[in-house]
Order: structure tokens, then C-alpha cells, then sequence
């Protein structure tokens, strides 16, 4: 029986990732718009192995959008992740652009003007990486996060308390739904971070202060969501931040009788849109980019998605008549027919002020 040797080996792809951007001085890590605890999580991570193993260079951490959720800004701040807005910096010959959590061209950016050098991502939404010089793709895994803890161990990377915090809250949300989509390599990865990780910081991110924008959302939403069969669509309004729109949907599709859930709120220029199923092989995201096809752009995974269309005229008759075109297309899509819906809940009495 034959072994294979350490000269013999493939090379670790931490090692073919740092070899794809050893000759440049400088890095710039970048995500999707908006990027969430997975993407966050995945840069901090990134940015500590390139210090470790290539110092000197310069690594920048950049976010495209708000970090809005209350969750994520509360992970920003406790975990002091060193996050600059990306319209603020400028990309020379020599920085190496290093795509996490996100592919490119997949409507998830809101410049694709520099093709990376390097794409790292969990994601089955198919990006456009003929020009990429490293890729690192796994679909099987749940999170971003697993991929990079991955390199570390590979590295033999010291990762104190923060970072394993920060690496172990990327994972935990967005595998935390059930059915999990998840592997043996993501729980590997949360067995190992725990007793790494601060518990009273992580117990602080799960936990933030929410702001009344927060409550009156919900309230807007919870009265204008309607029930079609096994689905419901949700209509939150204008929002305070994008992500909220995502937060409802996970409420929603807690709801024992259906099987899908999609809201759709409006934040700025844009009509954001968020999916979830309650069970594997339903794919969400090929669901809504079917949906959005020519109107819009959407990704996601097999029981999350999310999707945007941009509005030229942000009259309230131009917003009704793609709120109702959007919603009937989507139900379309998932039962073969629009049918007749009804509210989820009813009016609810309202009581005096103590």
C-alpha cells in the first residue's frame, strides 16, 4: 500500500490562494452589497492569514453598501473588524482584488469595473470567472467562514478569541435554519472555534439593541402579509435598511402551513426582495431568478434568496403595479397559477393607554 508523501501532495488551496497573490503589495478584500456576518467574517479571516503568512502587504477591508443589521453592526464593533466603505478606495496596479462570499457578475455588486484576482466562495449562484486567476468554490459547504477556517488550520495560523468569535458567528447564521444546509466540514469548524471563541462578545452580537424603525417594520408587515396556499407574500413598505426585509422572511417562514415565504420592501432607489423555503430542493434562488428575469437580478441558495429591481419613477402607482406584477410572477413560478389569497392576520383590537 502506497502513501502519499508531503512532497507528493496537491498543494493546499491556502496555499495556491497566497501563491495567486504573493506578487502584488497590496490586497483589497471585497463581498456582495451589504455584506452580512458570513462575508464579514470571511475578510477578518483572510486579512489574519495574509498577515501571518505574506507580511508587509497592505490588506485592505472594504464593504460595498450598509452594514446595517444591528446584528452585523454590533459584530463590526465588538470584534473591532477594521471595515472601510469600498467608494473610498482607490485600486492600483498592484493590489490584488480578492472576492469573498460573492461571485462576480452575479448581481450581488454594485460595480463590476475590476475583474478579481481571487473569487472564495460557499454559493451555487454561477459568477463569471473565466479571467479569475484563483478560484476556491464550494457549494456543498454552508458558509464562507468554514472555507477560511479551513486555510488557517492549513497555515497553521494562530486564531485568538476575536477572529474565532467572528469565524464562528459566520457560520452560526447562516446555518442556523432548518432544515440546515450544512456539512460535516461546518460542524467540524464550529466544534473547533467554540472554546476559542468570546463568549460573553458572541452572546452580545446575537443579542443587539434594536431601534423603534425595527418594531414599526414588523408592524408594517405583519399587516400586509397574505396568505396563497402554502406561500405567503409580504409587503414591508419602505425600510429603514435592506436586510430587515431578509429578518421578516425568516420570521415568516417559521409559520407552520407554508412551505414559501417572499417580502418585498422598498430601500431607496430599489425594490428589494427576500425567499425562503422550509425544506430542501425546493432552490429558492433559481426560483426568483426566474421570477426577476428581465426586470431584475437575484441569487441565493436552495432555501434563501434575495433579489433587487431598480425603479426609474418611484411614483406610488409605478410602485403598486410592480409590487402586484412581482408578487403574481413569483406565485406563478412556484404553483403554476396566481390564486386567490387572503390576509395572514386579521385586524387586532386596539386597547386603551394604561
Amino acid at each position: 500500500m502506497s502513501t502519499t508523501t508531503d512532497s507528493a501532495r496537491a498543494p493546499w488551496p491556502s496555499e495556491r490562494f497566497l501563491a495567486a497573490v504573493a506578487p502584488f503589495s497590496d490586497v483589497l478584500l471585497v463581498s456582495h452589497v451589504n455584506p452580512d456576518p458570513d462575508a464579514l467574517a470571511s475578510m477578518f479571516g483572510l486579512a489574519a492569514l495574509l498577515r501571518a503568512r505574506q507580511p508587509g502587504k497592505t490588506i485592505t477591508l472594504t464593504h460595498d453598501g450598509l452594514i446595517a443589521r444591528a446584528e452585523n453592526q454590533a459584530m463590526v464593533h465588538l470584534l473591532s473588524i477594521p471595515v472601510v466603505p469600498l467608494e473610498q478606495v482607490v485600486v492600483g496596479e498592484g493590489t490584488a482584488v480578492v472576492m469573498v462570499d460573492s461571485q462576480p457578475h452575479t448581481g450581488r455588486r454594485a460595480s463590476e469595473a475590476r475583474c478579481p484576482n481571487a473569487v472564495i466562495d460557499h454559493h451555487d449562484t454561477g459568477g463569471v470567472l473565466e479571467r479569475v486567476g484563483f478560484v476556491d468554490l464550494r457549494p456543498e459547504l454552508g458558509a464562507t467562514s468554514t472555507i477560511i477556517t479551513g486555510y488557517l488550520l492549513e497555515q497553521h495560523v494562530p486564531v485568538g478569541p476575536m477572529l474565532a468569535t467572528a469565524l464562528l458567528y459566520g457560520i452560526e447564521s447562516e446555518i442556523t435554519g432548518y432544515p440546515r444546509e450544512a456539512g460535516p466540514a461546518d460542524d467540524g469548524a464550529l466544534v473547533w472555534l467554540y472554546p476559542r471563541a468570546d463568549k460573553d462578545v458572541l452572546a452580545q452580537i446575537r443579542n443587539p439593541r434594536l431601534p423603534l424603525s425595527y418594531f414599526a417594520t414588523f408592524q408594517q408587515a405583519l399587516s400586509n402579509a397574505f396568505l396563497y396556499g402554502d406561500a405567503i407574500v409580504c409587503w414591508c413598505g419602505n425600510v429603514p435598511q435592506p436586510d430587515l426585509i431578509a429578518e421578516i422572511a425568516d420570521f415568516l417562514i417559521r409559520f407552520e402551513k407554508v412551505r414559501w415565504v417572499v417580502c418585498l420592501g422598498l430601500f431607496e432607489d430599489m425594490m428589494k426582495l427576500s425567499v425562503r423555503t422550509s425544506q430542501l430542493g425546493l432552490n429558492a434562488g433559481e426560483a426568483l431568478r426566474t421570477t426577476l428575469d428581465g426586470i431584475g437580478q437575484a441569487g441565493g441558495h436552495d432555501k434563501r434568496a434575495g433579489g433587487a429591481i431598480s425603479i426609474k419613477e418611484r411614483t406610488p402607482e409605478e410602485v403598486e403595479r410592480l409590487r402586484k406584477s412581482v408578487s403574481q410572477r413569483f406565485l406563478f413560478q412556484i404553483h403554476g397559477d396566481t390564486e386567490h389569497g387572503r390576509r395572514l392576520l386579521g385586524f387586532s383590537p386596539v386597547v386603551p393607554v394604561p
